[in-house]
């Protein structure tokens, strides 16, 4: 692979996926400049009859011809010829199955793979595939810099309502060896053009009578009457609860009415489609989705201490709980 230049602008970007459900491919490499964006986008699909995922190559803005690299989602199977295999499993696994694996530090009913789809591969869907390589960063909730570990704690944390694992930890180790593993040795001065969230519009008004509403016609099925999620006959998680005792407490993102509503809305509900991504059907509209959204995020749930600690330089989000 062939690095960038740090002071070009990339001009091409393709996201590319085979006609089966799971199988995403070919999604593009982009220079990583700080105040620089990429200026065109665009998404292209196989014919159905073809069996190998095309690959597309980089041009930047300064030489048209040159390659800077692609970047193809990997099979899982191909994790049996990395010589830390064991430990990138032990990771795939710990994201699948946190609750489950690490009950003492998941205090609510939730996985890490209950909000980042298809074990973090899914655009749109909070993927890991930039996240070795995104941190350590400045993050605006701290104030402050925070490397990678620090970020899954504050999961832990929130998200989880639990406690931090030990920095070094075999587990925080191997959750980050599969991050690592699915950014496919990417270089650090670039990273994957891949949007992590999608928007909506934050200026709409939430109803959330109307969002009971949706609720019930689009989400009840899964997510239980009162919010409280579906577990299978062994007591794990299908469907994680999204209020209650056993929630996501109120110091996580997803308690935030706009940003549950991008979750939701490029997301949720679940469905199969013979097109596009998992929940990328836009089933809702921005106004379903905020309405939804403000509904659950303002149920009951646990509260989170440290959140007296947030925002300490200000800006906090008009849809913070506190």
């Amino acid at each position: 692979m062939k690095k960038s230049p740090l002071n070009l602008l990339t001009v091409a970007s393709v996201i590319s996926q085979k006609t089966t459900m799971n199988q995403l491919t070919s999604i593009i490499l982009t220079a990583s400049v700080v105040g620089v964006a990429a200026i065109s986008s665009g998404c292209s699909q196989p014919e159905p009859a073809e069996q190998n995922a095309p690959e597309y190559g980089l041009v930047t803005a300064d030489d048209a011809n040159e390659d800077i690299g692609t970047y193809v989602l990997p099979q899982d199977t191909s994790i049996l010829d990395e010589p830390n295999a064991d430990e990138i499993f032990y990771g795939k696994r710990l994201l699948n199955e946190t609750k489950r694996l690490l009950p003492e530090h998941v205090g609510a009913q939730m996985n890490c793979n209950s909000c980042h789809i298809s074990q973090g591969k899914v655009p749109l869907g909070d993927p890991y595939i930039n996240s070795y390589n995104t941190y350590p960063r400045v993050m605006p909730r701290s104030g402050k810099e925070i490397d990678l570990t620090k970020r899954i704690n504050g999961c832990f944390q929130r998200s989880m309502n639990g406690k931090p694992l030990n920095p070094e930890s075999s587990e925080m180790l191997a959750m980050i060896a599969y991050m690592k593993w699915l950014s496919q040795n990417t270089p650090k001065e670039q990273k994957v053009d891949i949007q992590n969230a999608g928007k909506v519009d934050e200026s709409l008004t939430p109803n959330p009578t109307r969002g009971e509403q949706i609720y019930k016609a689009q989400c009840e099925t899964c997510h239980g009457d009162n919010g409280e999620g579906i577990k299978d006959s062994r007591g794990d998680i299908v469907f994680p609860p999204l209020w209650g005792d056993e929630s996501f407490n109120i110091g996580a993102g997803m308690a935030r009415t706009y940003k549950a509503a991008a979750f939701v809305k490029y997301n949720m509900p679940m469905g199969i489609q013979t097109k596009g991504l998992w929940g990328h059907g836009n089933v809702l509209s921005d106004q379903d989705a905020v309405d939804v959204a403000h509904f659950f995020t303002h149920q009951p749930r646990p509260d989170f201490a440290g959140k007296v600690n947030d925002w300490p330089n200000g800006k906090k989000p008009k849809d913070a709980r506190y």
